[in-house]
């Protein structure tokens, strides 16, 4: 039976709505993808060559990719590539698939990064993918960024992304948080750890059932990890550097308390595009 480029769209953009209740457009964009993937072809290319059949080993890359996704697999894992901040970064499932919410705390990070003749020290807690480090690094290369992850997997991700985006001044080290930088200070820290709580259903849902759990859960009431970063935070942080965390959409204030309990000043939450109090900060007193 001849498959063609126009009949593929039709069929699966269908396939697609009813599997993973995605909207027309969604189910539609995310079919010419896997077109474009399995053909090796860009977007111009479907629309003016509706009737292209399909060759056989075409079809069997393209149907593969078709069951991968239908099966709830996250897109970014099909491809193996997720856009942030501007940048394309390479993703497997051994990390967390960057996504938009997390560029707030790229730019509150940039902002609070002076013009300086001193070199300028970050770090990054929990790296994964590099997206948040790299991000940092790529906009301002007269700094210093230190990433960290527990996972030996994660982080070869992360170097991987560094060598691809030619990015120098990164550097990448195997640690659980501050396990393994005793003695370092810097500037400003930075984290998306994990949040969500253990017992948490979305964890059985959409694409964080192929995400790793050991990104996404933290204890009972998802506050662990950020618990820990905090507690630990002010023996790594210089004097009037910043702390910000990433978090859930209803723990801000939460997080809030953490920091003002620990005696960080200036605590702050900043809401992201939707509007939702996505990262919260403050800095360590003067010593």
């Amino acid at each position: 039976m001849p498959h063609s480029i126009q009949s593929l769209l039709t069929q699966d953009k269908a396939a697609l709505e009813t599997a993973l209740s995605l909207d027309t457009v969604t189910a539609r964009i995310e079919v010419q993808t896997l077109l474009q993937t399995a053909l090796q072809v860009n977007r111009a290319y479907l629309l003016t060559h509706p009737e292209r059949q399909l060759a056989p080993t075409e079809l069997t890359h393209y149907t593969a990719l078709l069951a991968r996704r239908l099966s709830g697999e996250p897109l970014a894992y099909l491809l193996g590539e997720r856009e942030f901040f501007g940048l394309n970064f390479k993703v497997t499932p051994a990390t967390l698939i960057p996504r938009p919410d997390t560029e707030l705390l790229v730019e509150l990070a940039l902002e609070r990064i002076p013009r300086s003749d001193r070199k300028f020290q970050v770090l990054d807690l929990g790296t994964g993918s590099g997206a948040i480090a790299l991000s940092i690094a790529h906009t301002r290369t007269d700094i210093d960024v230190v990433a960290v992850d527990a996972s030996q997997d994660a982080l070869a991700v992360a170097r991987e992304n560094a060598r691809n985006l030619n990015i120098q001044n990164v550097q990448l080290l195997h640690s659980d948080w501050f396990s393994n930088l005793q003695g370092k200070c810097f500037d400003l820290i930075v984290s998306n750890p994990p949040y969500i709580a253990a017992d948490d259903a979305h964890l059985a849902q959409g694409d964080l059932r192929f995400e790793p759990d050991s990104a996404l859960a933290s204890g009972a009431d998802g506050l662990d990890d950020i618990r820990r970063i905090i507690a630990n935070t002010k023996q790594h942080l210089n004097s009037n550097g910043w702390l910000l965390l990433e978090h859930g959409y209803d723990q801000a204030s939460r997080v809030r308390a953490l920091l003002q309990h620990a005696g960080f000043e200036h605590v702050f939450s900043a809401r992201d595009l939707a509007g939702v109090e996505r990262v919260s900060g403050g800095t360590q007193p003067s010593r």
